[in-house]
């Protein structure tokens, strides 16, 4: 079973929103985005853009940041952090 914690951040370490995405499969690094717009979308944030780094950060640290030059719209928090909460 996949689990995603999902948090936005507020000066590096106030949680502002947090969510723990849940899917009945394993994590398949092709799915990353789909992941991270239903996540985006839990959340009611915008989608950022998706790098190489922030995909080998989650595959090979389970975890990766999305800062604020990440998004195209504007928001109202720091960082997007995701971490693979799988068991």
């Amino acid at each position: 079973m996949l689990k995603i914690w999902a948090k936005t951040l507020v000066d590096k370490d106030k949680i502002r929103k947090d969510l723990m995405y849940k899917r009945p499969e394993a994590y398949s690094p092709d799915k990353f985005d789909q992941y991270l717009m239903e996540i985006c979308y839990e959340l009611d944030i915008p989608t950022p853009v998706v790098l190489k780094s922030h995909r080998h950060n989650f595959a090979h640290f389970n975890t990766t940041r999305f800062r604020r030059d990440d998004f195209v719209e504007s928001v109202d928090f720091d960082t997007l952090v995701l971490e693979n909460a799988s068991d």
